[in-house]
């Protein structure tokens, strides 16, 4: 069986080598898709499908939609394509919206609260569809940018990992789009027909001051010199520790058993001034 497109393989081998890189699904796996109606979490349901047909290994989709609560959210769109396409679903009706307006700081952008609070209902349905992993569209562009946000406002070296085990160790969330880019991932979206459909809350689409800046930075050096993206996810993969600052990674007491004892100090007085 070929692929409909020089596309759809392109995309097909990054997710395949992302998740064996990663190990991401294993025989016997329910894998449940964060399905937001979005261009990237439609573009990771209909590639793992295509990846389930073909695989050596036997594992099931379930994608799950957590609506927020907005009236004009077309999840009756995302219901009516599922079914087309014979996916299996479920739309998880919540009162996210009106949640986030009572507790959102002052000033505060709500994306980020928004995504922890449908995180964990995510997390609740997975432990009910007896999900063995949880799937989220996150691309090699949000890697990128994630990177450069902590990097230059917070002060942390990190981005996000393409497998992670939650802290309560229940859940393992993976990210198998960790290679493809966010161009690859709109263009697969509209090739295979699917709906992208947004959010409704009233910030959709308002990204903080200090991503629109990230994103456009990365545009231009995109242009200006073609490939660096790739070079920074390569080099999320490519840590030198002992070339930081962090102690935790570099403990003095290390360095000096590696490079011999440390000279022993002499103590000189002074005469009075």
């Amino acid at each position: 069986m070929g692929y409909k497109s020089e596309l759809e393989s392109r995309l097909a081998k990054k997710a395949t080598k992302a998740i064996v890189d990663y190990q991401m699904i294993e025989d016997g796996d329910r894998v449940m898709v964060g399905l937001s109606g979005g261009k990237d979490s439609w573009a990771l349901l209909q590639i793992l499908d295509v990846l389930r047909q073909r695989a050596p290994i036997a594992f099931t989709l379930v994608a799950v939609n957590v609506d927020s609560g907005y009236k004009e959210y077309k999840h009756d769109l995302i219901a009516r394509t599922c079914e087309s396409r014979g996916w299996e679903y479920r739309i998880e009706h919540t009162g996210i919206g009106e949640a986030i307006d009572d507790i959102l700081d002052d000033g505060a952008t709500p994306c980020s609260l928004c995504a922890r609070l449908r995180r964990g209902v995510l997390y609740r349905i997975a432990k009910e569809i007896g999900a063995t992993k949880i799937a989220l569209g996150h691309h090699a562009d949000d890697f990128i940018e994630t990177l450069l946000l902590n990097l230059f406002f917070a002060g942390s070296l990190k981005a996000m990992p393409p497998r992670l085990v939650s802290d309560d160790g229940e859940h393992v969330v993976i990210r198998p789009l960790v290679y493809a880019g966010e161009d690859e991932a709109r263009a697969y979206t509209k090739e295979s027909g699917l709906p992208i459909i947004g959010c409704c809350c009233p910030a959709c689409g308002d990204l903080s001051l200090q991503r629109q800046r990230t994103k456009r930075l990365l545009m231009e050096l995109e242009r200006e010199h073609p490939g660096v993206k790739q070079s920074m996810l390569r080099a999320l993969a490519n840590v030198a520790p002992r070339h930081l600052l962090d102690t935790r990674l570099n403990p003095p007491g290390e360095l000096r058993r590696r490079i011999g004892p440390a000279p022993v100090a002499r103590h000189v007085s002074f005469p009075p001034a």
